[in-house]
């Protein structure tokens, strides 16, 4: 390129990030803070505020990389079953908010290290393994193949599956049932 009042300079590059790049980063960040605020907060009620933010945060990055029935999930169960139960539990727990636990300080600095080796060794791996990149597809719902599944090929785990689920059920019910004496 031709400057009329100099030497030539360089083209300006510029790099753009795509939407859909920014908003993973951005659930990334909300779930990333979110988790650190379950395990870094005092209070147990602000840590399960803090951990719907987490599962908040994985469901909306489920649907945005094209996972739409376990980010539907990840919100029925998680967020709307076991998350809303465990906030009634800590809710009704009487005085659970004066819980004083002794030598609080004791494990944070082994604790730091042991995430500091898991860090180093996660990135070990993600650096040493083998990429498959492809080109994304036209995003298409998942539920129909995932329905046809259940009932075609994987009918029998799934139907195991559910007798499990089943005698858990049962028997959470009658371990909790209070005996009545006459």
């Amino acid at each position: 390129m031709l400057n009329a009042s100099g030497p030539p300079t360089p083209p300006i590059e510029t790099h753009f990030v795509s939407l859909t790049v920014a908003v993973f980063y951005l659930l990334a960040a909300i779930t990333v803070g979110s988790a650190l605020g379950v395990a870094l907060s005092n209070s147990i009620v602000y840590s399960a505020f803090a951990l719907m933010g987490t599962l908040l945060g994985v469901a909306a990055m489920f649907v945005l990389l094209g996972a739409d029935f376990l980010g539907v999930v990840q919100l029925l169960v998680y967020v709307g079953g076991i998350l809303v139960l465990t906030l009634f539990a800590v809710m009704l727990t009487h005085r659970i908010s004066d819980v004083n636990v002794s030598n609080r300080a004791v494990g944070r600095l082994p604790a730091a290290v042991l995430v500091g080796i898991a860090f180093a060794w996660m990135v070990h791996v993600a650096r040493r393994a083998t990429w498959v990149v492809k080109d994304p597809g036209a995003p298409a719902p998942t539920t129909y193949g995932i329905g046809n599944a259940f009932l075609r090929q994987y009918a029998l785990p799934f139907e195991i599956a559910s007798l499990v689920l089943l005698a858990a059920l049962v028997g959470a019910i009658v371990v909790s049932r209070k005996e009545v004496k006459a």
